[in-house]
C-alpha cells in the first residue's frame, strides 16, 4: 500500500501539469513546438521517477526535483513548470519533514530558498517587480516544511503512547508471576542457607553430644540468631521496603561483583554506563552474575567481557568468554542444577526484554540481552558531528555556486532601478514572523508582540515597495502567523493536562483573550490602512467595519481550530491516562494478592515454627529445637511446592485484598515499567502497622499521584511527625488539576486530612492524622 501512494501522488502531479501546459495552450489554439514537448518530458520523467522514491532518499529527491525544474524553466514557456516546480518541490520537501530528523529540514528549506533566490538574481538582477511570487512560493515551503513536522511528531507522539500502553498491559500480566517468583527465590534463598544450616548444625551436635558436649551450646546459639535472621529476612519478604536509598547504587553492584570474580583469578573487563535503580538494573545485575558464574564453573581462566550500555529506547547486557586457556581444568562444571539458562531468560522477560546465548566464533560463549531503556519515547537516531559538518558544507556550495542558472538562456530584460521592491519587503517580514513563531515556546509575550508589530508593518511594505497588486493579498498573508500562534497557544490553554514547563525564569504570560483583541485590532488597522491608502470609494466607516469583521472571523476561526485540537488531544490523553491507571491498579492488586497469600502461609507455618524453634533453643533444648528446625523447613518447602502449583496455571482469586502501604513497592516497580522513573521512601519514623483506614487512604493517595498521566521523574517521601502521616510528592504537575486535587480530597477528607499543592510547582503534600478510633483500637 505504501508503494502505491508513493507512486501515486507523482502520477497525479504529472496530470495536472500536462492540464495546465500543454493541455491549456491547445484548447486556446496555440501548439507548442517539439522541442519545448521534448525538454517537457525530458524533465517530467526524472522527476516523477524521483518523486515515486521520495520516502527512500527523500533530501536527493528535493534537490533532483528542484534542478530538473529550473533546467525546464528557462527555455519552457511560461506555466510549462508551474506545478512541478511548485507542489512537486513542496511534497518533497514535506517527505524531507517526515522522513529525516529537524536540522536537515531546516537546513534543506533554508539552502532551497537561498538557491531558487540567487538563482532568479542570476538571471534577471534585482528586478522592479513586485516579486509577489517570491513571497508565496517561501510561503508555500513553509507551509510544507511546518505540516511534514507535524505529521512526524504526531506518528512519533503516537507511536510512543502506544509503546506506553504495551508496557503497562505486558507489564499487568507479568507483575502478579514475578512478583511470585521474587518471593519463590527469596524463599529458596532462606530455606536453603539459613533453616538448612540450622537443621545441619543441630543434627552434627546431637551427635557428637558424648564426645564433645560444648558444640550444643554453640548449636543452641547459632540457632537462635539464624531463628532471628529467618524472622527478619521472611519479614523483608512479605513486605519488601519500596526505598533504595540504603542500597548501593547499581554501578557499584555490578562493580563489586566483578571485582569479586577477579579475585578468582577471573580476567573481567567491564564497559559500564549508569543504570538508574529498578527493575532493569536488577535484571542486568542478575543476569551478568549467573553469565560470570556460569564462565567460572565451564572455562575458568577465560578473559570474559562486560558490557552494559543504557539508552533511551534499550539497554544492552553483553557478556562475552573468550576460549578457556587449554589444559584448565573445569572443577565446577558438574555444579550447576541446569537452570541457570531458564533464570536468565526469566530475568530478562520480567522487564519486558529478551535474552540469547550461543558460542562465538573464536570458540567462546556470549550472552546478550535487550533490556528496555530509560523512557518510553523511542529516540531519534544520533547523527555523528562530521556528518551535520558535511551537510552545513554541501547546502552552502548548492547555494553559492548557482550553476544551473548559467547555463539557462533567457532574453528577458531586466531593470536598473535601485530601489527595493515590495517582494523583497514582503519576504522580510515573513521570515520575521516565521522567526517570532519559532520563539512562542520560550518567549511567549515578547513573540506575541513582535507578531503584532510585523503585522502593522505590512502596509508600510506595500506603500515603499510601490505594491501594485491586490490590495488585501498582503495584510491577508500577515495574519497567517498570527493565526498559527493564537491556535497553538489556544489549544495549550485549554489542555489543562499539559503544564508548562518548569524553568527558573518565565516571563508573564498573556492570557490568550487578551493576544486576540491586540491581535484583531492590529490587523484592523492594518488591512483599514491598507485599503485607504490605495483609494477607495467605501466610506472609511465602512471599510473599518468590514476590516474588523473580516479579521474577527479569521481570529475566531483559528480559536476554534485550536480548540478542536485541544479536545482532541485531551480525548486521547484522558483514555491513555485511564487505560494506564486501570492496567496498574490491576496489576498492583493481583502481586499484593499473591503477596498476601504466601504472606499467609508463611505466617501460619514457616514463622510460627521458627518462633517455636528459637524458644527451643532460648530453653537449652537441643533435640526440639532440631525437630522444630526440620518442621520449619518442610513447611517452607511444602510452601515452595505450592507456590510452583499457582505458577503452573493457577489464577489468582476473584476476591483481592485492597492494598496497602507495603504495595508501594509494586506500585514503583508497574511505573517504572511504563517508562516512568518513580522512587518512594519510607522514613524511619514510619510504623510497622498504620491505623487500616490511613494505610488504605496512602496507597490510594500514591496511586492517584502517579496515575495522572506525568512524564516526570517522580519523588513519594512518606514520613510521620506528631501522630500525623505526611505524604510529599515531587514530579507530580498535574496534580494541581481540580480533577485530580477533587479525588486526592475524597480521599482523604473523611480521615480530616488536609492537601497543599503547588509550592514549589509540581510538588503535593497530604496530612493524615494517625489517631485510631475507639472501634478500631477495641478490634486490633
Amino acid at each position: 500500500m505504501r508503494r502505491t501512494d508513493d507512486r501515486l501522488l507523482p502520477v497525479l502531479l504529472i496530470c495536472a501539469q500536462a492540464l495546465v501546459w500543454p493541455g491549456a495552450p491547445l484548447l486556446r489554439g496555440t501548439v507548442p513546438t517539439a522541442a519545448d514537448l521534448l525538454v517537457a518530458a525530458l524533465v517530467a520523467g526524472p522527476v516523477t521517477a524521483a518523486l515515486a522514491l521520495r520516502r527512500s532518499r527523500p533530501v536527493i529527491t528535493l534537490i533532483v526535483v528542484a534542478a530538473a525544474c529550473a533546467v525546464g524553466a528557462g527555455p519552457l514557456p511560461t506555466g510549462a513548470m508551474a506545478v512541478l516546480g511548485t507542489a512537486g518541490v513542496a511534497l518533497a520537501l514535506f517527505t524531507v519533514a517526515t522522513e529525516r530528523d529537524t536540522f536537515t529540514t531546516v537546513l534543506s528549506v533554508v539552502a532551497l530558498a537561498l538557491w531558487q533566490l540567487l538563482q532568479n538574481i542570476t538571471l534577471n538582477g534585482l528586478s522592479d517587480n513586485n516579486g509577489l511570487d517570491l513571497v508565496l512560493t517561501a510561503l508555500l515551503y513553509v507551509t510544507a516544511c511546518g505540516a511534514g513536522l507535524f505529521v512526524r511528531w504526531s506518528a512519533r507522539a503516537r507511536q510512543t503512547a502506544e509503546l506506553r500502553l504495551n508496557r503497562a498491559e505486558s507489564e499487568r500480566h507479568r507483575l502478579p508471576a514475578a512478583e511470585r517468583r521474587r518471593m519463590e527465590r527469596e524463599l529458596h534463598d532462606v530455606s536453603a542457607h539459613h533453616l538448612t544450616a540450622v537443621v545441619v548444625t543441630a543434627g552434627a551436635a546431637l551427635g557428637l553430644r558424648e564426645r564433645r558436649p560444648e558444640l550444643a551450646a554453640e548449636a543452641l546459639e547459632f540457632a537462635t540468631e539464624t531463628g532471628r535472621e529467618v524472622t527478619r529476612a521472611l519479614g523483608a519478604v512479605r513486605a519488601p521496603a519500596p526505598s533504595r536509598e540504603e542500597l548501593p547504587s547499581p554501578e557499584e553492584r555490578l562493580r563489586s561483583l566483578v571485582a569479586g570474580f577477579r579475585r578468582l583469578n577471573q580476567p573481567v573487563d567491564l564497559e559500564l554506563d549508569p543504570l538508574p535503580d529498578g527493575a532493569v538494573a536488577d535484571a542486568a545485575y542478575g543476569i551478568v552474575r549467573e553469565a560470570l558464574t556460569n564462565v567460572a564453573r565451564h572455562a575458568p581462566g577465560a578473559h570474559t567481557t562486560v558490557i552494559c550500555r543504557y539508552g533511551d529506547t534499550r539497554t544492552d547486557i553483553v557478556v562475552t568468554s573468550a576460549a578457556p586457556p587449554s589444559g584448565t581444568p573445569a572443577h565446577g562444571a558438574g555444579l550447576g542444577g541446569g537452570r541457570g539458562q531458564g533464570f536468565l531468560r526469566s530475568r530478562a522477560r520480567e522487564t519486558g526484554g529478551t535474552l540469547t546465548t550461543g558460542p562465538t566464533a573464536e570458540g567462546g560463549w556470549e550472552v546478550r540481552a535487550v533490556l528496555p531503556g530509560r523512557t518510553a519515547t523511542p529516540a531519534e537516531p544520533v547523527v555523528p558531528r562530521n556528518y551535520r559538518v558535511a551537510q552545513v558544507i554541501a547546502a552552502i556550495g548548492l547555494c553559492v555556486q548557482p550553476l544551473l542558472p548559467v547555463l539557462i538562456i533567457r532574453t528577458e530584460t531586466t531593470s536598473s532601478g535601485s530601489h527595493v521592491s515590495a517582494g523583497v519587503l514582503f519576504a522580510l517580514l515573513a521570515a520575521a514572523q516565521a522567526v517570532a513563531l519559532l520563539w512562542l515556546g520560550r518567549a511567549r509575550v515578547i513573540a506575541q508582540g513582535a507578531l503584532l508589530v510585523l503585522a502593522l508593518l505590512w502596509p508600510v511594505a506595500m506603500q515603499v515597495g510601490n505594491y501594485t497588486g491586490p490590495v488585501l493579498l498582503p495584510p491577508t498573508l500577515s495574519m497567517i502567523a498570527t493565526s498559527v500562534a493564537l491556535a497553538a497557544f489556544k489549544g495549550r490553554e485549554e489542555l489543562r493536562d499539559q503544564p508548562p514547563r518548569t524553568c527558573a525564569y518565565r516571563l508573564p504570560q498573556a492570557p490568550t483573550p487578551v493576544f486576540s483583541i491586540a491581535a484583531t485590532a492590529a490587523h484592523t488597522t492594518a488591512l483599514t490602512t491598507a485599503v485607504l491608502h490605495r483609494g477607495t470609494t467605501i466610506p472609511t466607516w465602512a471599510v473599518i467595519l468590514l476590516a474588523t469583521a473580516g479579521v474577527s472571523l479569521v481570529i475566531a476561526t483559528a480559536h476554534w481550530i485550536g480548540s478542536l485540537r485541544a479536545q482532541r488531544n485531551k480525548t486521547a490523553q484522558d483514555a491513555q491516562t485511564q487505560r494506564l491507571a486501570t492496567w496498574t491498579e490491576d496489576a498492583v492488586r493481583d502481586a499484593w494478592a499473591e503477596r498476601r497469600r504466601i504472606a499467609a502461609g508463611l505466617e501460619t507455618t514457616v514463622l510460627a515454627r521458627t518462633a517455636d524453634m528459637i524458644t527451643a533453643a532460648r530453653a537449652g533444648r537441643l533435640d526440639e529445637t532440631a525437630t522444630r528446625a526440620r518442621e520449619a523447613l518442610a513447611a517452607m518447602r511444602a510452601l515452595l511446592d505450592e507456590v510452583r502449583v499457582h505458577d503452573d496455571g493457577t489464577t489468582t482469586p476473584a476476591l483481592r485484598p485492597q492494598p496497602t502501604v507495603q504495595a508501594l513497592d509494586l506500585l514503583a516497580h508497574q511505573a517504572r515499567a511504563t517508562g516512568r522513573d518513580v522512587e518512594i521512601r519510607l522514613t524511619d519514623r514510619v510504623p510497622d502497622r498504620l491505623p487500616t483506614e490511613v494505610d488504605l487512604a496512602a496507597y490510594h493517595v500514591a496511586e492517584t499521584l502517579l496515575a495522572t498521566g506525568d512524564d516526570d521523574p517522580a519523588v513519594l517521601e512518606l514520613d510521620v511527625d506528631d501522630s500525623t502521616l505526611t505524604i510529599t510528592a515531587t514530579g507530580v504537575p498535574r496534580a494541581a488539576d481540580p480533577a485530580v486535587r477533587d479525588r486526592l480530597t475524597a480521599r482523604i477528607a473523611p480521615l480530616g486530612g488536609t492537601l497543599t499543592a503547588g509550592r514549589p510547582p509540581g510538588t503535593v503534600q497530604l496530612r493524615l492524622p494517625l489517631a485510631a478510633s475507639d472501634d478500631e483500637e477495641r478490634e486490633r
